[in-house]
């Protein structure tokens, strides 16, 4: 039955975007020197969609809970256990028969065709791609375990719903993109015991065995259950991705738009560059996002872009206080620079996923959390959300971060959800922070940025006090289009400033993020903004 209050609380929040300060028809062209030179940047930017996306990230086990359960439980055989939808995942015991940790063998049972039924929900949140932890053949849960990349888990489903999934997602003008883990595969794979059983075997090639390992191979961290796969072998890397029918290559065909790579830091700048040539070369415009802690510069064009892990880094520690708002803004900028604004917009901007603790248990104050969604959302990069973070789910490290979603708390009284949709809105609603330029403001205190295309009406200033006391700051908008005398409104709060000499005079209460844009006066005789674009 579908939820028609919620539908509704879509819409009122839809209604609260910022009035357009010029009309599109009729007005003659404006354009100066800089516009002509940058309309069409940005218009190349506006027409690819892996700019500025906002990615949905879905553990599908754990999404929607299967139709035909009674079916599946001989998928599930011991010492796997099914649980039921209502409980959490916790920490167990090491499982000597399957050599894993307990709660890697603990399954709730979702699949792909309980996940189409739910699109229509991840549709109207606003999200543009989403994206799916492993669902290739794999023992454990989390299937970070490869046991055959070509084969997608019979718990999930087959290659063919894939495929139908991809197709349902394009008609709702969203891009699937599935983790790729192709550093490393699985102890139970059948291709890796046969390796070890037989030196003379094809598979030997794929994975480093020898004494000279501790586990008699090589493997992931030392993690016994992770063989690591042999990319040195030229046989290796075309089975994955250099070959038509490879792995890569052969779900792009079948649909898919890009690949997240997990651990890309492992696999290296050469094989990741010849992976991401390959994806392009089976399907134009698709995307790699690497996984990457390092600091990113000089992982593009290797990658597309990658998961910005050390930006997560810069918006915690200012909004937990650990740094102030010039320091951060520095950061911020020097990366811009040192990245290049291009790679960093294919970028994620990563706050919480399977490997870390929920945003709500990490950052529990609703006022630094809400900040930092704001920043996810405003800075250079891709914002990407972690099924059940737009209803405040919570959860601790691994595994309790993983739990199936909260469905009862999709209503129209969760805040949250309200709260996600007012961010969606602004994305969808101002072009500027989904492929704009970035600049610095110079600040006293605050952490203060410009997003900004050719458009005055599409400028957002992005204004946060990370500090307890209110603070009131004189900050250059850096905007020549800005007006004097003209008034910026807070895209959340309606909260209005004043812009004076080239100044934006703003007072910002204590724990709060501001982004300010151009509003028209009220007056239908004058406005400041009729001979620009």
């Amino acid at each position: 039955m579908r939820n028609r209050g919620w539908e509704s609380l879509i819409l009122s929040v839809m209604l609260l975007a910022t009035t357009p300060i010029l009309p599109a028809a009729g007005k003659p062209d404006y354009a100066n020197e800089v516009d002509r030179k940058l309309g069409p940047v940005y218009q190349a930017r506006a027409a690819d969609w892996r700019n500025g996306a906002v990615v949905y990230q879905v553990i599908v086990d754990r999404f929607a809970p299967s139709d035909n359960l009674d079916a599946k439980r001989a998928l599930y055989p011991a010492p796997k256990r099914l649980r039921n939808w209502d409980e959490t995942p916790k920490a167990g015991a090491y499982n000597d028969e399957a050599k894993v940790y307990s709660h890697e063998i603990d399954f709730w049972g979702g699949d792909l065709k309980s996940l189409r039924k739910k699109l229509d929900y991840v549709s109207r949140l606003g999200v543009d791609v989403l994206y799916l932890s492993p669902i290739h053949l794999a023992y454990t849960n989390h299937k970070y375990d490869a046991q055959d990349y070509f084969e997608v888990s019979p718990e999930y489903g087959t290659r063919e719903d894939v495929t139908r999934l991809a197709k349902d997602l394009h008609a709702r003008r969203m891009k699937l993109v599935l983790d790729g883990v192709f550093n490393h595969m699985g102890r139970t794979s059948p291709h890796f015991q046969e390796a070890l059983a037989n030196p003379k075997s094809p598979w030997r090639d794929w994975f480093y065995i020898g004494p000279e390992y501790k586990h008699g191979y090589r493997a992931w961290y030392d993690v016994a259950n992770l063989p690591e796969i042999n990319h040195e072998s030229a046989k290796v890397r075309a089975r994955l991705w250099g070959d038509v029918d490879s792995v890569v290559q052969g779900y792009l065909r079948d649909g898919v738009d890009g690949f997240r790579l997990d651990v890309a830091f492992d696999i290296g700048f050469v094989y990741l560059g010849e992976l991401t040539r390959a994806a392009h070369r089976a399907k134009s415009g698709s995307l790699t996002v690497g996984e990457i802690y390092n600091y990113p510069e000089e992982w593009f064009p290797a990658l597309d872009g990658v998961m910005d892990m050390h930006e997560c880094g810069l918006i915690y520690n200012f909004v937990k206080g650990k740094t102030n708002g010039p320091l951060t803004g520095r950061q911020l900028e020097r990366l811009v620079a040192d990245c290049g604004l291009e790679p960093l917009l294919k970028s994620w901007i990563v706050l919480d996923n399977h490997d870390r603790k929920r945003l709500k248990t990490e950052i529990p104050d609703d006022a630094k959390r809400h900040m930092a969604q704001v920043l996810q959302f405003t800075l250079p990069g891709s914002p990407c959300v972690y099924y059940g973070v737009e209803l405040g789910m919570e959860g601790g490290d691994d595994p309790e971060q993983r739990g199936p979603m909260r469905w009862d708390l999709v209503n129209d009284n969760n805040a949250e959800l309200s709260w996600t949709l007012q961010l969606m809105n602004l994305r969808k609603d101002c072009p500027a922070v989904r492929y704009g330029d970035f600049k610095l403001l110079d600040t006293a205190n605050a952490l203060g940025f410009v997003r900004r295309t050719d458009k005055v009406a599409e400028t957002a200033f992005v204004v946060a006090n990370n500090t307890d006391k209110e603070l009131s700051e004189s900050i250059p908008t850096r905007e020549s289009k800005i007006m004097d005398g003209a008034k910026l409104r807070d895209a959340f709060t309606g909260k209005e400033c004043s812009v004076n000499l080239g100044l934006i005079n703003v007072t910002i209460p204590a724990r709060t993020i501001y982004v300010l844009r151009p509003v028209v006066p009220e007056t239908k005789d004058y406005t400041h903004y009729k001979r620009v674009q």
